[in-house]
């Protein structure tokens, strides 16, 4: 079995409000996030590790908060020997490579569980990416998607 350099959690929440949820967090976590952008928002959490990214999105009872969870790892070479061993254990994989998403250019594959919840594998290979070149919000059919005016994303 190949070792995979795992660096940390990853967990997208949708959001009602990424000003209000900003300020929350920034007192849970006491650090500033480490990525804002119109409807989004990240926070790099060192201890415990965590990459806590927020979309803002209409929520309601039906609908889940969660977007979707992941693992970032440090190289394409994670990512696809994490899609490797889900393939062997025979979950179906759907993956995005060089995709832009969250404000970042990433390789990364997808399954989902029983319940409809999305786990991507991902790193990240170029960060910091202005808002009108990040139009894809990560995880989310494309359906789903309400374009802001900056060329960000929020979910329907």
């Amino acid at each position: 079995m190949t070792t995979i350099q795992t660096l940390k959690p990853h967990i997208s929440l949708n959001v009602r409000n990424v000003q209000e949820s900003i300020a929350f967090y920034r007192k849970l976590f006491g650090i500033e996030p480490s990525k804002v952008r119109t409807g989004y928002a990240k926070f790099d959490v060192q201890n415990p590790p965590l990459n806590l990214a927020m979309n803002q999105a209409a929520t309601n009872e039906t609908r889940s908060k969660l977007s979707h969870l992941g693992i970032q790892v440090a190289t394409t070479e994670d990512v696809l020997a994490v899609k490797a061993q889900w393939e062997a254990a025979g979950l179906p994989t759907r993956d995005e490579m060089r995709t832009s998403c969250c404000y970042a250019v990433q390789d990364k594959t997808w399954v989902t569980d029983p319940d409809g919840n999305q786990w991507e594998v991902f790193v990240v290979l170029e960060d910091g990416l202005p808002e009108n070149q990040s139009a894809v919000c990560c995880g989310t059919d494309a359906s789903q998607l309400v374009q802001l005016g900056s060329g960000a994303c929020a979910v329907k």
